[in-house]
């Protein structure tokens, strides 16, 4: 009984993964197909990557995805963290508030945040464009880095700051050396989560962006309809970094504990 329990839950599992990875293993496979159709492989070939890298459109599009990512992602990191240190200071009933409010934009859907974010900056008379793609990327990140963080900080003694003061630390220091590395676990899955759906978003994108900027995800959609094997080998590429930095995030720190074990 036991054994045919287990067995229908690997099938099970096996099942659910089959589901979510069939798609990308799919535009994986049609992204060396010699032949421009999308439907029926005729033979292996790496054009559609060769015209990738000389399509401008899409160099400029990867170039303006990257920027922002990793812009709003810095930003969006310091701002979380900082908001996030702050919060364990505050009464229970301010962090109770602080908090809810925090979720909002998370919980909130994505196109009631786009049209919002529009009508602000057509308001204040801000021409759109790249700053407020990344204004907005900036806007949605923040959120996500503080519910990453916060976690952390809340574990924290709430001494250790205060002992190093007194031990002749600057409260920047005490921050950097002593605060900073306990809750960097909470950092990075926050760096992660943020440059993650920067890279991700459409709609928000869509909706706060002009004057021909464009983001990957933005570029896919007008391609919409001359979709081509070349798509496929652009979000291979993004796939393939994707899992690389995966990896390394993964590895090195193994690495790291052995060299130390073996020290």
């Amino acid at each position: 009984m036991k054994k045919s329990k287990s067995i229908f839950s690997n099938l099970y599992i096996i099942l659910v993964f089959a589901i979510m990875y069939a798609p990308i293993l799919i535009s994986m496979v049609f992204s060396f197909n010699s032949a421009r159709s999308l439907a029926k492989f005729e033979g292996f070939s790496l054009k559609w990557y060769q015209e990738l890298l000389a399509d401008r459109d899409i160099i400029s599009a990867v170039t303006v995805s990257l920027t922002i990512a990793v812009i709003a992602t810095a930003v969006a990191t310091v701002l979380g963290t900082i908001t996030a240190i702050g919060l364990s200071k505050n009464r229970k009933i301010v962090k109770e508030w602080l908090l809810t409010i925090n979720n909002v934009p998370i919980m909130n859907p994505d196109i009631v945040t786009a049209i919002g974010l529009m009508i602000l900056f057509s308001s204040m008379k801000i021409e759109r464009g790249y700053f407020t793609m990344l204004l907005a990327h900036i806007a949605f990140c923040t959120p996500y880095v503080i519910t990453s963080v916060y976690p952390k900080v809340k574990n924290l003694d709430p001494n250790l700051a205060n002992a190093a003061m007194d031990l002749g630390a600057t409260p920047f220091t005490a921050l950097t050396k002593v605060i900073v590395p306990l809750i960097k676990p909470g950092i990075v899955a926050g760096i992660l989560l943020s440059f993650t759906m920067s890279i991700d978003d459409f709609v928000i994108s869509y909706f706060v962006s002009g004057s021909g900027v464009k983001n990957i995800s933005y570029y896919i959609y007008t391609s919409r309809t001359r979709q081509t094997p070349k798509i496929n080998a652009l979000s291979t590429v993004v796939i393939v970094v994707i899992v690389a930095i995966i990896l390394l995030i993964n590895v090195v720190p193994l690495i790291k504990n052995r060299k130390k074990k073996e020290n």
